[in-house]
């Protein structure tokens, strides 16, 4: 019963991290969308004159639905824009907009983190929805000790996971960057608007960051819970 609790209360932790990250970046995304362009191009425009400008003509963008379920998916290329980037004119929809435009500069550009976190998907969402049965077992939450092989293929799964989450971060940091770049070098953002979009940005970022590091300390954790049980 120990490392169930031990095991909510990390999760508890990192889940009042991530609702601050979240939530501060829903705070800054109105904030931005009530900023407009000085260029009035709505999101579908930026996204499109930034393809153009790295020359990709392949990869289409449409409308999606959801906050913030902006995405792109390199099996498609499909640049995915919520309606409020796909639609507003404001420097939120611009920054999401690039951003997902540089996920699709990095495919142009065989970029070696985003091929590799494209090859592991299907891995990772095998070993994401094996956890959920793996933990009744691991934990014994319900009086069940699944003993040390349990928990070793439990820790290997969060440890997919892990792996997965550290990669998206230089991945989710270069597509930032390449948005940045273009807007910049492009003119398409000019002082304050550049500042808001780099800002907003940042903070999408963050959310990353804090998954990255959830992932890492629930696969110590059942590192040192597998070492535990096999020094028995």
């Amino acid at each position: 019963m120990g490392s169930y609790m031990g095991y909510i209360i990390i999760t508890g932790l990192f889940s009042l991290v991530g609702m601050f990250l979240s939530n501060r970046l829903k705070a800054k995304f109105k904030h931005y969308s009530q900023v407009p362009m000085s260029s009035g191009r709505s999101g579908r425009e930026i996204a499109q004159a930034m393809l153009d400008y790295y020359g990709i003509h392949d990869v289409k963008i449409e409308e999606g639905q959801g906050f913030l379920s902006d995405h792109y998916n390199p099996l498609t290329k499909t640049v995915k824009l919520s309606p409020n980037v796909y639609r507003d004119r404001s420097v939120a929809a611009a920054a999401v907009a690039a951003h997902e435009c540089g996920h699709a500069v990095q495919h142009a550009n065989a970029y070696v983190w985003l091929k590799l976190r494209s090859a592991i998907v299907p891995v990772v969402n095998l070993a994401a929805k094996a956890q959920q049965f793996l933990l009744l077992f691991a934990l014994g939450a319900f009086g069940v000790n699944g003993g040390s092989t349990m928990m070793l293929i439990t820790m290997v799964t969060f440890g997919v996971t892990a792996l997965f989450s550290l990669i998206t971060l230089p991945v989710e940091f270069d597509a930032s960057r390449r948005a940045l770049a273009w807007l910049e070098e492009s003119s398409a953002a000019k002082g304050a608007e550049y500042a808001g979009a780099k800002d907003a940005l940042w903070w999408a970022a963050m959310t990353y960051v804090s998954a990255a590091l959830s992932a890492l300390v629930m696969f110590l954790y059942f590192l040192l819970r597998y070492q535990a049980m096999s020094r028995r």
